[in-house]
C-alpha cells in the first residue's frame, strides 16, 4: 500500500523483452535502489511492481504481460522519467491518501495550462474510474495523490501546486499524453456496499402483512 506521495524520480535506463518475449524488464535509474532488496515493492508510475534486483544506481522489476496490456508501462523507453514510492510503513505518516498501486484505468491528458501561480491538469476518465469521482475526493494520477477540483462528464479537473510540478513527471507531462489512474479505494469499497446491498433488496420477496 502507498500514500500517492512521490518520494523521488527515476529515469528508465533500459526496457529489455523477458525470456519468453511475453513480459518486459526494466531497469531505473534512482537514488532509492540503494534502499531496496529483490522482493520489494515499488510503485512507478503508480503501479506496483517487484524489486528483482538493485544496486547503488538503481533497481530492475519485471513487467507481466497483464500490466502491459492494463497500464502505460508498455510504452516506458529509455530516458522516460518516472514516479517512485515505496511502500507504506505502519509508523509513516498518511499524508495523501491509500493507493494500492493496482491501476483502474489509463487516461489521457486534456489540457495543461497554468492557473495563476499553480497548474490546471484537466484528464478524461474512462468508465471504470469515472463513476467514483467526486468534488474534492481523491485520485492517483501516475501514482500522485491529487485532489479532485470538479469534473464534467468524464473530464476530472485538477489544480496541481508547483511544488508537485516540480517533484514529480507532471513537470514534462504533455496534451495527449496517457495516464494511470487509480480512483480511492475506501470509495470503490463503498460503492461495492452499496451495489451489494441493492441487489439484495431487489432479490428479497416483499414481505406482506397480515
Amino acid at each position: 500500500m502507498f500514500t500517492g506521495l512521490i518520494e523521488a524520480l527515476g529515469r528508465v535506463d533500459r526496457v529489455d523483452p523477458t525470456p519468453s518475449a511475453s513480459g518486459r524488464r526494466c531497469r531505473i535509474e534512482t537514488t532509492l535502489g540503494r534502499d531496496l532488496q529483490p522482493g520489494d515493492s515499488v510503485a512507478v508510475n503508480g503501479v506496483c511492481l517487484t524489486t528483482i534486483a538493485a544496486d547503488q544506481e538503481g533497481f530492475a522489476a519485471e513487467l507481466s504481460p497483464e500490466t502491459l496490456a492494463v497500464t502505460t508501462l508498455g510504452s516506458l523507453v529509455p530516458g522516460r522519467t518516472v514516479n517512485l514510492e515505496r511502500p507504506l510503513r505502519a509508523e509513516d505518516r498518511i499524508g495523501g491518501h491509500f493507493v494500492l498501486g493496482h491501476v483502474d484505468a489509463v487516461g489521457q491528458v486534456a489540457a495543461w495550462a497554468p492557473d495563476g501561480d499553480c497548474f490546471r491538469l484537466e484528464v478524461d476518465c474512462p468508465p471504470a474510474v469515472e463513476r467514483f469521482l467526486i468534488p474534492k475526493g481523491s485520485i492517483a494520477v501516475d501514482g500522485i495523490s491529487l485532489t479532485v477540483a470538479g469534473f464534467s462528464g468524464a473530464r476530472c479537473r485538477i489544480q496541481i501546486l508547483p511544488y508537485t510540478a516540480g517533484h514529480t513527471n507532471l513537470g514534462g507531462i504533455r496534451v495527449g499524453d496517457r495516464v494511470n489512474l487509480e480512483a480511492d479505494v475506501l470509495g470503490k469499497y463503498v460503492a461495492g456496499l452499496l451495489e451489494a446491498r441493492g441487489s439484495i433488496a431487489a432479490a428479497r420477496p416483499h414481505e406482506v402483512s397480515r
